[in-house]
């Protein structure tokens, strides 16, 4: 029974392939603002940034899988757009340049994004969510659960969804968006309790894996450092090795999309990957 299945997928993948049915996926980095870790020792349990500090990005990514757009993660709200850091907090944010603004350099307008896809729950990741509406929700059901919460105030980042004012599809484990493969959302729990990361499958580019907060910067990567403020230790550590694993055995480019350097690892915006 179970090789019948797995001959059964493979005929049905073979009739796909031949049959050319994966569109053309193209991927865009966009800019969404930039952090200012004036304490970047709360990125570490084992103190290992003491009296350091770091600059980070606040990246997202808006996707073509053929006529369908889909954005992953939305960053900081609109409400930072040219805020002062106070280098007194332990982090700080700002915002120079909105979503919807860069789409439109792409002749795209925000009603086009038909998917909106959020790593996890915080605010530099849901921040401009509520400029489209429109599009389908999807989210780790832990994080979704969070947001639901009494009292949680990043809700209002995404309450047009969690009031049944939109689609939302909470996702647990992963989650293949499209369903050739193409683009998969991985569950990686640690940092928040329904975390994920992004793996798109591109034609030239090949294997790409957008890191959400699975790690926060290089150094954090290489040596699996644990913020002191994430969810689980455990969870952490596995889904750090879980990520290294694929990016090996995929030959995929790592982005952690708050480290400045992967930046250059795609091309300049409004350029594309393909």
């Amino acid at each position: 029974m179970i090789l019948r299945a797995a001959w059964t997928g493979l005929a049905a993948l073979a009739l796909a392939s031949a049959a050319g049915a994966t569109p053309a996926l193209s991927l865009w980095r966009l800019d969404c603002g930039r952090i200012t870790a004036f304490d970047l020792d709360e990125f570490s349990d084992t103190r290992a940034y003491v009296g350091q500090h770091k600059e980070l990005t606040a990246s997202c990514y808006l996707i073509r899988h053929g006529d369908t757009y889909m954005l992953w993660d939305t960053g900081l709200p609109r409400a930072l757009r040219n805020h002062v850091m106070d280098a007194k907090q332990p982090l700080d944010a700002a915002l120079t340049v909105t979503i919807v603004d860069q789409l439109a350099t792409l002749g795209i307008k925000p009603e086009q994004v038909q998917i909106v896809a959020i790593s996890h729950d915080h605010f530099d990741h849901i921040g401009q969510a509520g400029d489209f509406p429109q599009a389908k929700l999807l989210m780790g059901k832990a994080d979704i659960d969070t947001l639901r919460a009494p009292g949680a105030e990043l809700g209002k980042l995404v309450a047009h969804w969690l009031t049944g004012g939109g689609t939302i599809e909470p996702i647990t484990g992963d989650k293949d968006i499209f369903g050739d493969g193409s683009v998969v959302m991985l569950a990686m729990p640690g940092h928040t309790p329904g975390h994920h990361a992004l793996l798109v499958k591109l034609a030239h580019k090949g294997n790409v894996l957008l890191s959400g907060d699975t790690a926060h910067f290089a150094k954090n990567y290489a040596s699996n450092g644990v913020p002191s403020y994430n969810a689980d230790r455990a969870d952490t550590l596995a889904s750090l090795d879980r990520f290294k694993k694929l990016a090996a055995n995929l030959h995929a480019t790592v982005i952690i999309q708050h480290e400045p350097a992967d930046v250059a690892k795609l091309p300049a915006f409004p350029k594309a990957a393909d």
